[in-house]
């Protein structure tokens, strides 16, 4: 396959990891964003992939049979010519006929280190706070492949980050937040060259051990964190 891959980014909100995304490609990615679909019609991603050229789409999923949002999906996905879904804030359960169309070519991250705080109602906020009031002292990110279930896809990789002392919830998702749009663009790289060999990528597991200061990264993100894990791509 031609590079750079084409790739469709789900986002039901503003869409700050789609902006890491595209702002990843100015470097160069085997990826590119040619497509963000929504299921809120008001959502920030969708304004930003428009100002960035790319393409746009609402498919509503509230009160609407299955099979429909399925088909609409799979439609707007075939019509950009999509080989791989990165999902970035898509807070409805991706239709099971994608995820099987899809598989080993959708990724979510998840912001904590799976399969600790994981599963249906644990996004966001709820997962900080559920992490604090468990009194550990480290949380991370995972990427993972889409399964059918929410947060039981095969792990890709995971980033440990420390839980320090003072942290409230909006502190702690700062602070994973500042590594998951380092992380995350490095992953579907990773992935997308691995579609584009015809390969299965391997899964790359917990990374950075030892090393999870954090504050608050640069230096080319981490090296380009750490240059994916020691040469993970």
């Amino acid at each position: 396959m031609t590079l750079p891959v084409p790739v469709a980014v789900f986002a039901s909100g503003g869409g700050t990891n789609l902006q890491a995304l595209l702002d990843r490609e100015a470097d160069g990615t085997a990826y590119r964003v040619a497509l963000v679909v929504s299921d809120r019609p008001d959502a920030g991603a969708l304004e930003r992939a428009r100002n960035a050229g790319r393409g746009a789409v609402v498919v509503p999923v509230k009160d609407r049979p299955p099979a429909e949002v399925e088909s609409d999906i799979l439609d707007a996905l075939q019509s950009h010519g999509i080989e791989m879904i990165l999902l970035a804030g898509y807070l409805r359960l991706v239709p099971l006929r994608v995820v099987r169309a899809y598989r080993r070519r959708m990724l979510n991250v998840h912001p904590a280190l799976l399969p600790a705080f994981g599963g249906a109602g644990m996004w966001g906020m709820h997962v900080h706070r559920a992490v604090l009031e468990a009194g550990v002292n480290t949380s991370g990110l995972t990427v993972h492949f889409v399964a059918e279930a929410y947060d039981t896809g095969p792990t890709l990789a995971q980033w440990p980050v420390p839980v320090l002392p003072d942290d409230d919830d909006e502190a702690l998702a700062r602070r994973i937040l500042r590594v998951e749009h380092a992380l995350y663009p490095e992953a579907a790289d990773y992935l997308a060259r691995a579609i584009a060999e015809d390969r299965e990528a391997q899964p790359l597991g917990l990374l950075g051990e030892g090393a999870p200061e954090v504050p608050e990264l640069d230096d080319a993100e981490l090296a380009r964190i750490t240059r994916f894990a020691v040469h993970g791509h």
